[in-house]
């Protein structure tokens, strides 16, 4: 009690306070004002408003002073960065806190991997909450490394650090009211469950929403999300690396409804969350898209903080943490200085902040059995013969894909890819259990001339995923990445012409961002040159594998018509 009574007489004028910024335009997002202040500081929390003794005076002349942005919804693995890196990148952006949802290290490693995360949380000034992933596996439709139960939901959730139950991708299950779905829903006691519900509407949204489910950040237009918003959900308005839906929700922000929303990434590759920016990305590209501009920064802040009931964070107010953005303008967002419970962490330029210590350890994760060339091999049946394939076709700027069917190009008694036509083969092998499993199947739209490229990113339980031109090539990939104990791979003509090793949960890498930015841009220049032009070629790769999004996807256990929910056959009906 003796420190908070020292803070009571700071707050008195009685004893200096530790530091007093002053001359400050204050970005007041509880009263919706800016106006000229002076904001005391002790203790690493805000003490008052006005002029006081200070031991450090802070004279910003004129700068904006908005509280620090808060990510509502990320999975932080999307970044391929651990989370000290991962603050690095982020706080120079403004971001101050985060809620993530662990569920790429889950579905690999369990809750080892949600320790781990939380065992790196000291190490770091950035706040970060968690969400206990809800669905680990996130469909029976492949194999992941590990299972999360109903019990262990309501052992983890009363960490402090926990802000509810992640997201819940089988909505189905909940809307058909299956029992142990909604055993996990109840382990959330009085904390909040994160929504997944794309396209969902009508008599389905109701009982989803009734289900206690409240969020959801899967809106991709204006009237999905109004449909959600009027219906009680709170609306995360996502703008990340693959999944860009600012732009046709935010439309629909008023200053009547704006408590109702947030900002998220979801998903963010490195290079994008350097060269573009995070948080202050959405507020920039919303107050040009016509969004006020303080409705702008509550919608990064405040909402958030009350959504989730997170503590003392989201405002500057007395009692709250010192976190804070200097802006010298407020529209562009450009950011002179983010502090951390009253501690620059970035300012003129440059990180105040790095990380020094030592990462928490972490076990193998990459245990693919041994495999042959010829393991990849499609034959093509005689009762297949002039019929045609079922080949998933990307949508470019989407994560969902059409289902389309073409006829196979058959040599030497095997289907092979048709390069002429745009149709490569893409394979999944499953590497938590060397179970021998090897899903095949073809996509068209990938772009690529010639080679493969692979990855152990592949959602959501993030089994090896290969996409190529022929199976040399994509056999070498499996290789590769078996050697560096996973990460990102191109090949090329019998050669590895690029990697980026991921070896934390065949995830994360160890490197500083910088390096893992740069070796993602070479690797993708290599993709470019071998005739794929998507942006992110890696991050498309990645969600192919992808069960719970529609329509057709490719898993371990075959290909998945996700609509249906179920492992469906190569030959088309």
């Amino acid at each position: 009690m003796r420190e908070f009574f020292l803070k009571l007489a700071a707050a008195r004028g009685e004893i200096p306070v530790d530091l007093l910024v002053k001359n400050a335009r204050l970005v007041n997002v509880l009263s919706g004002e800016i106006y000229g202040e002076s904001i005391a500081i002790s203790d690493g929390r805000v003490i008052g408003f006005g002029d006081y003794e200070a031991k450090e005076i802070l004279d910003v002349d004129g700068l904006y002073l908005a509280p620090g942005f808060i990510d509502a919804h990320i999975h932080f693995e999307s970044t391929m960065l651990t989370l000290p890196e991962f603050a690095r990148a982020v706080m120079p952006h403004g971001t101050t806190a985060v809620v993530i949802d662990p569920h790429e290290i889950a579905n690999v490693l369990g809750l080892d991997g949600i320790r781990y995360v939380l065992n790196n949380l000291n190490l770091i000034p950035l706040d970060v909450f968690v969400m206990i992933p809800s669905c680990v596996p996130a469909t029976p439709l492949e194999t992941s490394g590990a299972v999360i139960t109903e019990k262990e939901l309501r052992f983890m959730i009363y960490e402090e650090k926990v802000a509810g139950v992640g997201e819940m991708m089988n909505f189905p299950a909940v809307v058909e009211g299956e029992e142990h779905t909604h055993w996990k829903i109840n382990a959330s006691k009085w904390k909040k469950v994160d929504g997944h519900a794309p396209g969902l509407k009508g008599r389905a949204l109701n009982a989803y929403i009734l289900s206690k489910i409240d969020s959801d950040h899967e809106s991709t237009s204006a009237e999905e999300a109004l449909e959600k918003l009027r219906k009680g959900m709170h609306i995360h308005i996502r703008e990340g690396t693959s999944e860009r839906n600012l732009e046709d929700i935010v439309s629909i922000v008023s200053k009547d409804n704006s408590f109702r929303f947030s900002f998220a990434t979801d998903d963010k590759q490195p290079d994008h969350l350097i060269e573009e920016g995070h948080i202050d990305h959405s507020i920039r590209k919303s107050i040009s898209l016509g969004m006020d501009t303080i409705t702008a920064y509550q919608v990064a802040t405040i909402n958030t903080a009350s959504h989730y009931g997170l503590k003392n964070i989201g405002a500057i107010k007395p009692r709250y943490w010192a976190d804070f953005v200097l802006l010298s303008d407020l529209k562009n967002v450009k950011i002179e200085a983010v502090y951390k419970k009253g501690k620059p962490v970035f300012r003129r330029g440059k990180e105040a902040w790095r990380f020094k210590g030592e990462l928490p350890s972490i076990r193998s994760t990459m245990n693919p059995a041994d495999l042959k060339e010829e393991d990849l091999a499609v034959p093509a049946l005689p009762e297949s013969s002039g019929k045609r394939i079922r080949v998933i076709e990307i949508i470019r700027g989407q994560i969902v894909t059409r289902e389309t069917d073409e006829i196979p190009l058959v040599e030497e008694g095997n289907i092979k890819p048709d390069i002429d036509n745009d149709i490569l083969k893409i394979v999944v092998i499953e590497r938590h259990h060397s179970s021998g499993n090897i899903g095949k199947g073809f996509v068209k739209g990938f772009g690529l001339k010639k080679g493969a490229i692979g990855s152990t990113i592949a959602h959501d339980s993030h089994n090896i995923v290969i996409a190529g031109t022929n199976d040399s090539d994509i056999y070498l990939a499996y290789r590769h990445l078996r050697s560096i104990k996973g990460g990102l791979v191109a090949v090329s003509e019998g050669r590895v012409v690029g990697d980026l090793p991921l070896p934390v949960a065949g995830l994360l890498s160890e490197l500083p961002y910088e390096e893992v930015v740069s070796r993602l841009k070479a690797l993708r220049l290599k993709v470019h040159d071998m005739g794929c032009k998507h942006d992110s070629p890696f991050m498309i790769l990645s969600f192919l594998a992808l069960s719970a999004i529609p329509k057709l996807k490719v898993t371990d256990l075959g290909l998945v018509d996700v609509e249906r929910f179920e492992v469906v056959p190569l030959v088309a009906d």
